[in-house]
């Protein structure tokens, strides 16, 4: 029997240990990317996979439940706001009041809508064209300049560049509160953030970056930490303390919705929500406002009974810190950030996902109700894409979107389609991907593969 040398055996043994070492790496089930392209990624990191083409998709039902959401909602928008200060509107609607005659808003000199007379859904059929209005040409402005920029992030002068240009500055700009005192701001030469600062713009606390940054969220794909980080100048141009942080709240569920599972859209849309709570800061008020409303919805009261416990809670009674009935302004404070911001998250609890029901819930709570509409039609118009949307109505609608109804100086002459700014939305989205997750594009399955921080369930 022959003896094998001491230095051949030792040999042996470390050839078997690396070969169990690569064979257990190989199996454990994590990706590592190449370091030539990406950055490093930390052992507990992930990737996930999210295919373009459905994107894509995903981005048209954005843009198109936003649109039906956002008009459905203009309906009754500031028809019901309570019964506070020198405007009252009287008992709030119930669900009983959909398909109903619309009653006039607290400026509709005395007669309903002219959108619809009786509150129902706004569609456009596929030989009409949707217009802009303020809950969608903000972000297609913002999605433009980062297309037309070639950029990840957008800086401060191409901000107010953008603004200046495309704004009306003379005319009917559509543009209230903070959105117009950050342009009045930008035309006498400031630059954001300053534009949003409560030295300088006494309506930082409104509602405007609400309804003009959600967008980002879309452009970070399962990766919040990067939108709300591109999402943060926009919003800071006009918003600060608590509404940044609903801001940051609506840009985060807008990034988790990528987040594709086996779970029911009640069960997504919940988790989604609970994830974003965590960018409320513990004490203030959005975050009491999240906790109560999650509270009663959890409890099986209806809705319209969360709805009267909120005003009441917050309107009548100003607890949590939430002191707008104080400030005797118009309206009540309307527009402002918070009461709109719990007002929103009784349609995303009690919708459970469903399109329809959301809208429906949105459109009839009070308030500024195309603003909370809007943000969730697109939301959910995202997660369930454009075949998703035509299946719950069973109809197809127009692609078409003129957004020189509000804006000006796009090309054109303002008149784009879901299926270009979907496109150009999917550019971005390449770019950030790249560029800011540090994720990559697989050419032959038409993916991208981002690196993804574990989320713990």
């Amino acid at each position: 029997m022959h003896r094998l040398p001491l230095v051949a055996i030792m040999k042996f043994y470390i050839i078997i240990s690396l070969s169990l070492i690569v064979l257990f790496t190989c199996n454990t089930g994590i990706k590592k990317k190449d370091t030539k392209e990406s950055t490093i990624i930390q052992e507990e990191d992930t990737y996930i996979s999210i295919s373009r083409d459905k994107y894509k998709d995903q981005l048209y039902g954005f843009w198109l439940g936003e649109c039906i959401a956002n008009w459905t909602g203009l309906v009754t928008e500031m028809d019901k706001i309570g019964n506070i200060g020198e405007i009252k509107t009287g008992d709030f609607y119930t669900r009983e009041d959909w398909g109903k005659l619309d009653q006039p808003s607290i400026w509709g000199d005395g007669v309903p809508s002219d959108l619809s007379p009786t509150i129902d859904f706004v569609f456009k059929d596929t030989f009409e064209i949707w217009g802009a209005d303020d809950d969608t040409d903000i972000e297609y402005m913002y999605q433009y300049l980062l297309y037309t920029h070639k950029s990840s992030l957008l800086s401060a002068e191409q901000i107010r560049n953008g603004w200046l240009k495309h704004i009306k500055s003379e005319e009917e700009n559509y543009l209230w509160v903070s959105n117009q005192k950050a342009f009045d701001l930008m035309k006498d030469g400031v630059f954001p953030p300053e534009t949003g600062s409560p030295n300088l713009n006494e309506n930082f606390y409104m509602i405007d970056a609400q309804l003009t940054t959600e967008i980002f969220g879309l452009f970070a794909p399962a990766r919040p930490d990067v939108a709300t980080k591109i999402a943060h100048l926009p919003i800071q141009t006009v918003a600060r303390k608590e509404a940044e942080d609903i801001s940051m709240f609506y840009v985060t569920m807008y990034s988790l919705a990528s987040m594709n599972s086996d779970k029911t859209m009640r069960q997504r849309i919940e988790w989604m929500a609970n994830k974003a709570r965590k960018v409320l800061p513990d004490g203030t008020y959005p975050a009491q406002m999240f906790d109560y409303s999650q509270k009663l919805f959890k409890s099986g009261i209806p809705w319209e009974q969360t709805r009267d416990s909120i005003y009441f809670r917050y309107q009548v009674k100003q607890e949590d810190g939430y002191n707008i009935t104080s400030k005797n302004l118009y309206c009540n404070g309307c527009f402002a950030a918070g009461i709109n911001f719990a007002a929103s998250l009784i349609s995303l609890f009690y919708g459970e996902g469903n399109f329809k029901e959301t809208i429906k819930i949105g459109t009839l709570t009070g308030w500024d109700s195309d603003n909370p509409t809007a943000t969730w039609g697109g939301l959910i118009g995202f997660m369930i894409g454009k075949d998703g949307i035509e299946e719950t109505f069973g109809k197809r609608f127009s692609n078409q979107y003129n957004i020189h109804r509000t804006r000006q100086n796009f090309p054109n002459n303002g008149i784009d389609s879901f299926e270009n700014m979907a496109q150009k939305g999917l550019i971005v989205t390449d770019r950030v991907v790249k560029e800011e997750i540090g994720g990559t594009i697989d050419p032959e399955k038409n993916t991208w593969i981002i690196p993804l921080k574990i989320v713990n369930e």
